[in-house]
């Protein structure tokens, strides 16, 4: 059952995520886009819903590979429901769905909060780590125009690198340290965080980690360029691919909740620079945000009431580090 508690916190998800979806009508508000979403077939928007599921039904899984690490014996089915259900809370700031998956963990398991908290870094540098790889790689196999994309795929390797692996993280702390001789406690804090992250850097959670995240993101992907195609842009899978990914990248690097603004913008200079004209990019942009970023908060809201109010009644063993 749903308490009171839990009853107030779901309306109130409920509410922000009127308010977002609100602001996302109005932003994708012209007639012509309203009119190529209904030229779509329901056979299509199916498609590109079920690709956007597989997305997050895959990086669900990495989720529970990485609670696997910390010990953490929940169903998959439970732990998949908490990560859909984070996604209601993207559009607040500082990502308050990360959290608050975290606070379900420990309200059904009883794990301490601190053993828990490198999940979050840990989930955004697989994330990272994924999308940067598979943006090197398309670029690889036929996106060579997009040669600027390059530059960000390594920066966001070279971050998934330092977050997952302990030892340089620390490092790096130790060094910063050393150079603003301030703020004594919260390196200290960085450095227990580094020492936190020694589990995930085993390579048989690494590989499965980064290849969950790799064809989640891809599907995605591999959606926008269905729709590109379904609209007669004539761009190749892998550049397609590459321009998804670089503008969602291009997005979070705006810290603004689920990128939004910045990843729309990328997204439709992108396409302008393949040729492809504004009456198509605008509303191929703002129907593949719909079908991605916003299906994802519409579900995580659908879901939220229920990771609210369920509790478990399995046991659970947390690793001691």
């Amino acid at each position: 059952m749903v308490g009171l508690n839990g009853i107030r916190t779901s309306l109130a998800v409920f509410a922000l995520f009127g308010l977002s979806a609100g602001l996302a009508l109005w932003w994708a508000s012209d007639e012509k886009i309203w009119q190529d979403l209904k030229g779509l077939t329901s056979k299509e928007v199916a498609v590109l819903l079920l690709l956007s599921l597989t997305n997050y039904g895959l990086r669900g899984l990495r989720w529970s590979l990485y609670l696997g690490v910390q010990a953490i014996r929940l169903p998959l089915w439970k732990n998949i429901l908490h990560y859909i259900a984070g996604f209601a809370l993207t559009m607040t700031p500082a990502r308050l769905g990360e959290l608050i998956r975290l606070r379900w963990i420990t309200r059904d398991t009883g794990a301490r909060l601190e053993h828990l908290a490198p999940l979050v870094l840990v989930d955004r540098a697989g994330d990272l780590a994924s999308t940067g790889l598979l943006l090197a790689l398309v670029v690889a196999l036929g996106a060579g125009g997009l040669s600027g994309a390059v530059p960000v795929a390594l920066l966001a390797l070279v971050a998934a690198l330092i977050a997952t692996r302990p030892v340089l993280f620390k490092q790096l702390v130790d060094l910063a340290f050393r150079v603003i001789r301030r703020k004594p406690r919260l390196f200290a804090k960085a450095r227990r965080a580094a020492r936190a992250l020694a589990p995930y850097s085993r390579l048989h959670i690494i590989f499965p980690a980064l290849a969950l995240g790799a064809v989640g993101w891809f599907a995605e992907g591999y959606a926008f360029y269905l729709l590109l195609d379904w609209f007669g842009a004539e761009v190749s899978l892998w550049m397609a691919v590459a321009i998804f990914l670089f503008a969602m990248m291009t997005g979070g690097a705006t810290g603004l909740p689920g990128g939004v603004g910045g990843a729309e913008a990328a997204m439709i200079a992108l396409l302008t620079l393949e040729g492809v004209p504004l009456e198509i990019s605008i509303p191929a942009t703002a129907i593949i945000r719909i079908t991605t970023l916003w299906f994802a908060i519409g579900l995580g809201a659908l879901f939220f009431p229920f990771a609210e109010g369920l509790k478990s009644r399995t046991s659970h063993a947390l690793e001691q580090h």
